[in-house]
């Protein structure tokens, strides 16, 4: 019997969905929230609640804290510990970690040469004034966040430089900034497992609000793209190495475009469009890797 904790969110409905489907295959179950872990260096483990995690025979991380913030690099820090020290990650801390902050990720992809909505980062509020009256509409984007939380939406005008400073004072001292997509009211979640193409959900935005995510009344629906869709796609989510994810892509007037790639990949969208169990999934490939 393989020993596979699931690293995620004790609320998380994903990481209960993922620690039962561990359970149904190896019969046996262990959720583990960072926020108790403790790094012990001389050991040279991670213990959580008793456990001593150097012991298991893997870990599955599906949600390192219920959101993102700077603090979960440190919590993925750990992980990269028990990894190089031999115990078998999915998908790797040193993959992760590329992915959680939002302008890493948007650097790894344009250096591999992936086509994205134009793009800029600065501290600075002249320029970010200068890059919205450039772009004539722009969304400014925390660099830790998930499903839109605390992006903005910032169009040229004499308003611009006061919003500009009110997102600045937020705590988003390097602003990343986004030029508005024009699309159909709808991006798409192109879903790979260990790098081969599973499946694609649509995300349908609502008529109440700017981006499509199921927080702002978004509705996930199947969807089945083009070879050229899933191939870009493709492209981007190899940069990273990542047992399972997810690549957000736009379909623009000038073909589509990746916004970016899940740290982590979502659940929900497959099981609720596509009739996939992602979890399932990803444990028996987690099975065949430690096979």
């Amino acid at each position: 019997m393989k020993k596979i904790a699931v690293i995620g969110d004790p609320r998380g409905w994903s990481s209960q969905r993922l620690v039962e489907a561990v359970a149904r295959r190896t019969g046996f179950a262990l959720l583990v929230d960072m926020a108790e872990a403790r790094l012990d260096l001389t050991r040279g483990t991670v213990f959580f609640r008793g456990h001593d995690l150097s012991k298991l025979d893997g870990l599955i991380i599906k949600k390192i804290a219920p959101a993102y913030s700077p603090d979960i690099l440190d919590r993925l820090e750990m992980l990269r510990f028990l990894y190089g020290r031999g115990l078998p990650v999915f998908s790797k801390p040193c993959s992760i970690i590329k992915l959680v902050d939002r302008l890493s990720c948007t650097v790894g992809l344009r250096l591999g040469d992936i086509p994205m909505p134009e793009t800029t980062a600065t501290e600075s509020v002249a320029e970010a004034v200068a890059m919205v009256e450039s772009y004539g509409k722009a969304v400014f984007k925390p660099l830790f966040s998930t499903k839109a939380r605390g992006m903005t939406v910032i169009e040229a005008g004499p308003g611009a430089w006061t919003e500009v400073e009110v997102f600045k004072a937020r705590g988003n001292q390097v602003m990343y900034i986004q030029k508005f997509v024009n699309h159909a009211g709808r991006d798409l979640g192109v879903t790979f497992l260990g790098g081969e193409y599973v499946a694609t959900y649509a995300r349908q935005g609502s008529e109440d609000s700017w981006n499509t995510t199921t927080r702002s009344g978004g509705k996930y629906a199947a969807c089945e793209p083009g070879s050229e869709i899933i191939e870009l796609a493709r492209r981007a989510q190899a940069l990273f190495d990542l047992d399972f994810t997810c690549v957000d892509v736009v379909e623009t007037p000038d073909g589509p475009k990746v916004y970016e790639v899940s740290a982590f990949g979502g659940f929900r969208g497959l099981l609720e469009a596509n009739d996939i169990d992602a979890a399932g999934l990803f444990v028996e490939h987690v099975l065949r890797k430690l096979a």
